[in-house]
């Protein structure tokens, strides 16, 4: 994975992050934790997307993909935490 491609992954999960904690209210994790939530749902909504045979080849379909994958994410550890 070259520099740039690495920074953007980076830029799409900050922002799906973001976008994430504004749709789920963005209760409990305040905004470094919803942009960490955001990196992770990045890798987590690719895989899932993977695994149902899905690519998104632009930056808005990456985001699109991150964004799901962190209000996956933030929903499951809002379970674990409860």
């Amino acid at each position: 994975m070259s520099a740039r491609a690495f920074l953007t992954f980076l830029v799409i999960g900050l922002l799906a992050g973001w976008i994430s904690g504004l749709i789920t209210k963005g209760r409990g994790f305040g905004l470094a934790g919803n942009l960490i939530v955001g990196v992770v749902g990045a890798f987590l909504g690719g895989f899932c997307f993977g695994l149902l045979g899905l690519t998104a080849h632009n930056f808005i379909g990456q985001l699109v993909f991150a964004i799901a994958g962190a209000v996956l994410f933030s929903y499951l550890l809002r379970f674990i935490k409860n």
